[in-house]
């Protein structure tokens, strides 16, 4: 018999076998006839009949009407209360624009999502109590304007707050999107950067398991929610992690995508079905999925759709063709889609074009969402997805409603607001329409004690931010001689700054009150930074503990997974790793426990590749430590310009609280590691450290006296030189400082150049001193002399010389406050392959070359003779026609 593709050569036998099918369900339920399904299915695979399916379903609801049971609220009530809540929401941004055309703000995005939210606000996401740790809540950021309209009616903001939305300059003003840091008590985290919200959720719900494992927190029923949009999908962090949520199990999360298959300029997949595309996805990476497409209208038209033409129709309408429907009357008309096929539209001969027209998608319709929301909650081992259909713009008729330009809407007409209030039954007169009138309920009304009952019965209210950890819980620092002496009595011991802050680290591990606090964090990379002690000391975390026997097993420092383990060992994934780091330095806020986290990385993999990650870890007001190992352009040979560093510190410099230091001795890394922890766990100041260690080995000296306030500071004098003749000032960070120190030597010995020697541990640190200083004398006026430290430290008028395996953009940042001839001596340019004395050549950071630059600055200022220079270039046979190694 030849088989036509796509057409049942034999429908009896095909309606057999799905009466078998059904008569099966029917008596024995749907999980047996899943089973059978499955046997069926492996049975003809064995045979070799059978290909690969595609791993979606229908393109219908996922839970069937007799599997959703009964609404638990006021459904009435609920609508009523989104309603209000979507007029609050559009009259705050049409309002700010109205004052202020190019404030911005969103419309369509909560007009698509408020039934989601609604949901989630008065049946699921619960708040923090004494005595529950409450759910997590990564909130769609440009749905914010809604969650400020719901906490208006809570009686959380003021209508003087909404008036002031994107109006912040001045203080008291709504910020644009979720930013702990600027609204401190209500928002937890930050995703206004697409895609990092749903790696975050993610890494947060490990997190919480995590806690748990090491008995820190108790997170048991606690629960992770995202609310996201079908086209923020498409950013690779939003999908990086979802294996590692199935690979753990973590039934404590739940992603909601807003599919209205719209982005900012047109539909998320014009030609395809965003939501299928969905489906396979989360399916192939081991989610549960639940689709909710269409509302309860739709009901008893899949009942009579006995022949599922429904479901081919569905099919067989793209994305583009979805947003051009639901851009007319209603979700669907009658000559546009279901006239299109005799069959469909013989199925809605019987409805009117107003039934036609009310027929809603799922993600607006209370009971879908709810049986959604709630099949989430319970289920167990896997994380779940909620695709729920949505239309963007919903309820802003031709003003943006499924339009091209619905993203862009800010601004309506009367007409349209007086559509905007019939469709959704408003209580506002013309005028205060007109006016755009705030609308909030009477205290007693109905909807208002609703709203607080629902709320009370969840905890409180949502979103709200703890600024610090509870009373108690501070955790106090050792003194720096419990596990750092050898460092700050190093005695010209040869090693690395890298080897020194992992010895400093496992002596950190084991005090008895800190040490169960740290959260060591590494990509894949501890054998490299020299942490595979802490396999054996600690243990790396692993929720099913080990179930297998290591190959290194007989090893003192085998691999060991344990559910308790305390490292976390990421595996190839800088933006995992800093999204743990990140749940782990906010830990003192969303769990009330402080933790120290501390993740070690080659130092090009860090504010290069995941910046963005780290600009929200600072934005929710981390604390903790980024090791940047391996760190600088000329320290790691022979790799390449993919691993070199010489930007980080500069890209550091930009992020308000982050702390950042280079150091060259491990004495100066223990000082700033005393100072991070006492400054973060101590005195419970929001910020982080971003900290560059090396892997060269070299010899490190003692302690300099006095010298902690400068090391902190940002710079300190670490020798004087000898004479009263032609003098410099030579200044190093990291481990160029050692070339400086040895260019000294040279400009002693072969011309006479007695040399200051100052160690820079912080660029950025001495910039903010003296931008701060700077701005002080400006507004007290003339009178006004205040000195920074770098001013103070380099007074005089005698040539500067900073040299850093940085970009020269790096020293440069202290240039402006030096009152001598200053220049900047940095690795600009590509890196490139090659042994640490040849690297430093070719970015001549050299002693040679610092050496040179110091004689060249002398008589340029015209304290020596210009013979100085000639018989310097001459000693170092350096070469003017040698292209500059940031040529390309």
């Amino acid at each position: 018999m030849s088989v036509v593709p796509g057409r049942d050569p034999d429908p009896v036998e095909t309606r057999e076998w799905v009466e078998a099918l059904t008569a099966v369900m029917d008596a024995s339920g749907g999980a047996r006839a899943r089973f059978l399904m499955n046997e069926l299915e492996e049975a003809t695979r064995r045979r070799g009949a059978v290909g690969v399916a595609q791993p979606f379903s229908a393109y219908r609801n996922t839970i069937a009407v007799e599997q959703q049971g009964s609404y638990p609220g006021d459904l009435e009530t609920e609508e009523k209360l989104t309603s209000i809540i979507r007029w609050n929401a559009l009259a705050m941004v049409v309002r700010a624009n109205r004052a202020y055309g190019e404030l911005g703000g969103h419309i369509a995005s909560y007009a698509s999502a408020a039934e989601i939210f609604e949901t989630g606000f008065n049946h699921f996401f619960r708040a923090r109590t004494p005595e529950f740790g409450g759910d997590l809540v990564y909130f769609q950021p440009h749905s914010a304007p809604g969650v400020y309209a719901r906490a208006f009616l809570e009686g959380r903001l003021s209508a003087d707050h909404l008036a002031r939305y994107r109006q912040e300059a001045g203080g008291g003003g709504l910020c644009s999107y979720p930013h702990p840091w600027l609204m401190p008590d209500f928002w937890q985290f930050p995703t206004g950067s697409m895609g990092i919200g749903p790696m975050s959720a993610i890494y947060q719900a490990r997190y919480m398991r995590y806690l748990e494992g090491r008995g820190l927190a108790d997170t048991a029923g606690r629960h992770v929610w995202g609310v996201f949009g079908d086209g923020e999908m498409d950013e690779p962090e939003a999908i990086g992690a979802l294996t590692l949520a199935a690979r753990e199990g973590l039934d404590n999360l739940t992603f909601i995508v807003n599919c209205n298959l719209q982005r900012l300029d047109g539909p998320v997949r014009g030609n395809g079905q965003i939501i299928q595309e969905l489906e396979a996805l989360f399916i192939g990476a081991g989610w549960n999925v639940i689709k909710v497409l269409w509302g309860s209208e739709w009901d008893a038209l899949f009942t009579r759709d006995t022949d599922c033409v429904l479901l081919r129709r569905f099919a067989e309408t793209v994305d583009g063709e979805y947003q051009n429907l639901g851009s007319k009357d209603g979700d669907y008309n009658r000559v546009k889609f279901f006239d299109i096929d005799p069959a469909t539209r013989a199925l809605v001969a019987h409805m009117t074009d107003a039934e036609i027209n009310a027929l809603k998608r799922g993600g607006h319709d209370f009971r879908k969402l709810y049986a959604a929301f709630a099949a989430a909650k319970a289920h167990k081992g896997q994380p779940t997805v909620i695709l729920a259909k949505t239309k963007k713009g919903y309820g802003m008729g031709s003003a943006g409603e499924s339009r091209m330009t619905a993203h862009q809407a800010k601004k309506l007409d009367l007409a349209a607001l007086v559509a905007f209030r019939d469709r959704f039954g408003l209580p506002l007169s013309e005028p205060d329409l007109a006016e755009l009138k705030f609308y909030r309920p009477d205290p007693d009304s109905r909807e208002m004690r609703y709203l607080n009952e629902r709320r009370a019965a969840l905890g409180g209210f949502l979103p709200a931010r703890a600024p610090k950890a509870p009373e108690g819980t501070r955790v106090a620092v050792p003194a720096p001689a419990t596990y750092a002496k050898f460092a700050l009595e190093a005695g010209d011991k040869e090693m690395s700054t890298t080897m020194a802050a992992v010895r400093m680290l496992g002596g950190l591990l084991k005090d008895k009150d800190l040490g169960p606090r740290i959260v060591p964090i590494v990509a894949d990379e501890a054998r490299t930074f020299g942490m595979d002690n802490l396999f054996r000391q600690i243990g790396i975390y692993a929720p099913k503990g080990q179930l297998y026997e290591p190959e290194d097993a007989g090893s003192m420092m085998f691999y060991k997974e344990a559910k308790n383990g305390q490292l976390l060992e990421e595996g190839i994934t800088e933006a995992g790793a800093i999204s743990s780091w990140t749940a782990a330095a906010t830990s003192y806020s969303v769990h009330g426990v402080p933790t120290l986290p501390v993740y070690i990385y080659y130092s090009m993999f860090g504010f290069q590749r995941v910046g963005d990650l780290i600009w929200a870890a600072a934005d929710q007001r981390a604390r903790g430590f980024l090791l940047g190992a391996t760190a600088g352009r000329t320290t790691l040979s022979g790799e390449g310009l993919q691993h070199q560093d010489g930007t980080s510190h500069l890209i550091a410099a930009t992020v308000p609280n982050c702390r950042a230091y280079d150091p060259a001795f491990a004495c100066e890394l223990a000082v700033i590691l005393d100072h991070g922890m006492r400054r973060m766990l101590e005195e419970e100041a929001d910020e982080f450290f971003y900290i560059t260690v090396m892997n060269e080995n070299y010899a490190q000296p003692n302690m300099p006296e006095g010298a902690a306030e400068g090391i902190l500071k940002g710079l300190y004098r670490l020798a004087t030189g000898d004479g009263a003749g032609l003098r410099v000032r030579l200044i190093g960070s990291g481990t160029i400082l050692n070339e400086v120190i040895a260019a000294s030597g040279i400009l002693a010995r072969d011309f006479g150049v007695a040399s200051d020697i100052f160690s820079a541990t912080s660029f950025s640190e001495l910039a903010r001193d003296a931008q701060a200083v700077e701005r002080r004398n400006r507004l007290e006026g003339p009178g006004s002399a205040h000195r920074s430290h770098v001013e103070a430290s380099l007074a005089g008028d005698e040539p500067v010389i900073a040299a850093t395996d940085y970009v020269r953009a790096v020293p440069h940042m202290i240039a402006p406050y030096v009152r001598a001839p200053f220049v900047a001596l940095g690795t600009d340019g590509f890196g490139r392959s090659a042994n640490r004395a040849d690297l430093r050549a070719f970015f001549e950071v050299d002693r040679k070359s610092i050496a040179l630059t110091a004689i060249d600055a002398l008589v340029r200022a015209g304290r020596a003779p210009a013979e100085l220079h000639t018989r310097a270039i001459a000693l170092f046979g350096q070469n003017a026609s040698a292209p500059a190694p940031w040529t390309v």
